[in-house]
């Protein structure tokens, strides 16, 4: 739906299912119910989220045609796309494997090109009969530590790699843009473990790979000047700021905006989501009643890297829950955990969300609009502990509420 700070919908990755008649399916059950609640009287937005086979299944013209006139009769729209899980998500042990395939695999990039191709059919117009901007969200290439990181000749060979296939989708999003004036970003998700991790990577690997590589191959394709090339790459390659995954890292969204904005690189969406923390007291006893509230979120499905803050300010970083309780110490001042628990849930006992993050980033967007595109994003209600499961619809209204009530706020009155 349409907020003062730009078009907000949920992601459907909160819904398990693989196949496109899984997905619809969902769809049909919630949406309904939830844009009578959220948005009777105005369109709704949807940030979908297609696994592979449900992307191959959509792209059928039967199929799309079909979900199209089922948004036109709803009085919904998708502005946005979550194709970072290319397989299941849900019901399965995820882990690292939500990463697989990764951007070095040519099923990556089909994949994605498809994405694109449905959203480019999806994207609605606007009161002028423009199409507006779509975006589809991704990985952050890879994740690391399946490669010997620590090897500058290793990780010069990844980014290669990996940079050259985002090419590929590149090119085919200057000449969707031709085809259909359609407008669409690949929004990379710096993530815990994730090739790209932090604002500060994020920035390196662009500069440093992407624009090198990408000027002379989209100068060489399509006849453009270098600096045609190069806003053409910042046009279609953007940040997704996921919440989350930028306070786990203690990243300030000031600072990391303000180093996009140095480099000129834009945020193609903002994904709204909470991650846990606490910092740890000074009694033994308090300390581990706050390891173990810690230990009650530690489930198999799902990576919940944390990074621990120690007493002299370094940041220690835990591949998943597990080897982070097995390594707690005294030198741990603070942990952050990647976990997406609901928005609108600031206390959990000795533990807290990032929400003040939250609301830091739509403070922010509201002087700067620096996107306009909002997605909440909390997938996990399945495995959340028995006390914080509640009926899902219910869920994510209150999800969108705290959102928006939160928008408002920030309005001039």
């Amino acid at each position: 739906m349409r907020t003062p700070l730009g078009h907000l919908g949920y992601c459907t990755n909160i819904h398990a299912g693989e196949t496109w008649a899984d997905h619809f399916a969902a769809l049909q059950q919630a949406i309904p119910e939830l844009k009578q609640r959220l948005s009777p009287d105005a369109s709704f937005g949807i940030g979908l989220r297609l696994s592979n086979v449900a992307s191959e299944e959509l792209e059928i013209p039967e199929n799309l045609v079909t979900f199209q006139h089922w948004l036109a009769e709803n009085d919904c729209y998708v502005f946005t796309m979550n194709g970072f899980p290319f397989g299941g998500f849900h019901h399965t042990v995820v882990k690292d494997q939500v990463h697989a395939p990764d951007w070095t695999t040519e099923a990556r990039v089909e994949y994605t090109k498809r994405l694109f191709r449905i959203l480019s059919v999806l994207l609605p117009v606007d009161e002028l009969g423009n199409a507006i901007q779509g975006g589809v969200s991704t990985s952050p290439l890879s994740y690391r530590h399946w490669f010997e990181w620590e090897q500058p000749a290793a990780r010069d060979h990844i980014f290669s790699q990996t940079t050259q296939n985002v090419l590929e989708v590149v090119m085919d999003l200057v000449r969707l843009r031709q085809q259909t004036d359609r407008l669409m970003h690949l929004d990379l998700e710096p993530e815990p473990d994730g090739v790209i991790e932090t604002a500060d990577e994020f920035i390196t690997w662009f500069m440093d790979y992407l624009l090198p590589m990408g000027i002379d191959q989209l100068s060489e394709h399509f006849g453009l000047t270098d600096e045609e090339a190069e806003a053409t790459i910042c046009e279609h390659v953007r940040l997704c700021y996921d919440v989350c995954h930028f306070a786990v890292g203690y990243e300030r969204p000031v600072e990391v905006l303000d180093k996009l904005k140095k480099y000129g690189l834009r945020v193609g969406k903002i994904q709204i989501s909470a991650a846990l923390k606490a910092e740890f007291p000074i009694d033994a006893s308090g300390r581990e009643a706050v390891r173990k509230a810690f230990e009650q979120f530690n489930e198999p499905t799902y990576l919940h890297q944390v990074v621990a803050r120690t007493q002299s300010g370094e940041l220690v970083r835990f591949a998943d829950l597990p080897e982070a309780l097995a390594a707690f110490n005294d030198t741990h001042v603070e942990w952050r955990s990647h976990f997406h628990v609901p928005l609108f849930v600031s206390d959990y006992g000795v533990l807290q969300s990032t929400q003040d993050e939250i609301r830091e980033v739509l403070r922010l967007q509201t002087e700067r609009r620096f996107t306009n595109q909002l997605e909440v994003e909390t997938y996990t209600w399945e495995v959340l502990p028995d006390d914080l499961k509640k009926d899902l619809v219910d869920s994510i209204e209150r999800e969108m509420n705290f959102v928006r009530d939160n928008i408002l706020s920030l309005q001039p009155q």
